[in-house]
C-alpha cells in the first residue's frame, strides 16, 4: 500500500469559477480624460456575486481595495482587491475608452483563495464623468471554471482499501 500511496498523483484541484461585481468611490489623480491613475478608492462593497464566491461573500460585503492603482502605463498590483478570503492580483490592463465622458478599463490577472487552485481571471473597471461623483463599478470572471482530473488514483486507492477490508475480515474469521 505505502507504494501505490507514493506513486499515486494528487486529487483535483478546483479553480475559482463565478462572477463578482463591485461598486464604490474612486478618485483620480487628474480630469476623467487624462487621468492615470486612481489615487484612492472609497466605500468598495459587493453588488452582485455568483459561483464559488457564493459561500464565502456576500452583497453589500466591504471590499478591501489597494491604496492607489496605476493604469496608465499599466503597472502589476498585488492584491488589487480582496473580500471573503478572495484576493485578486493584477497582471495587466488596458485602456479601452477614455474621454470627459467616462473611462473604461479591461484587464487580467489571477484570482486565489479559500483553498481553491489559482485561477486565470478577467476584468473590467469603469466610471463616468463628475457628475456620478466617482462611483465606479468592477466586474470580474475567471477564464477556466474546469477541475484537473486525477487520473484514477482515487479510484485505485478505494480498490486497494476494500481489498484490504475483505484480506482482514477473512482472517478475523
Amino acid at each position: 500500500m505505502l507504494a501505490v500511496s507514493l506513486f499515486a498523483s494528487n486529487a483535483s484541484a478546483i479553480q475559482i469559477g463565478g462572477n463578482i461585481t463591485f461598486t464604490g468611490g474612486a478618485t483620480l489623480n487628474g480630469a476623467l480624460s487624462s487621468a492615470t491613475s486612481v489615487t484612492s478608492f472609497e466605500n468598495v462593497q459587493v453588488l452582485n456575486l455568483d459561483g464559488a464566491y457564493s459561500g464565502f461573500v456576500s452583497v453589500g460585503d466591504a471590499v478591501t481595495m489597494a491604496p492607489s492603482w496605476q493604469f496608465n502605463p499599466s503597472t502589476a498590483v498585488n492584491g488589487l482587491w480582496s473580500v471573503g478570503g478572495f484576493s485578486f492580483d493584477l497582471i495587466a490592463s488596458t485602456i479601452e475608452h477614455q474621454s470627459n465622458a467616462g473611462l473604461t478599463i479591461s484587464g487580467t490577472g489571477t484570482l486565489s483563495g479559500n483553498g481553491y487552485e489559482s485561477t486565470s481571471g478577467l476584468w473590467s473597471f469603469s466610471t463616468q464623468s463628475i457628475s456620478s461623483g466617482g462611483v465606479f463599478s468592477f466586474s470580474g470572471a475567471t477564464t477556466s471554471t474546469a477541475a484537473v482530473p486525477d487520473s484514477g488514483s482515487t479510484a485505485m486507492l478505494l480498490g486497494l482499501v476494500l481489498i484490504s477490508i475483505v484480506t482482514i475480515s477473512r482472517f478475523r474469521n
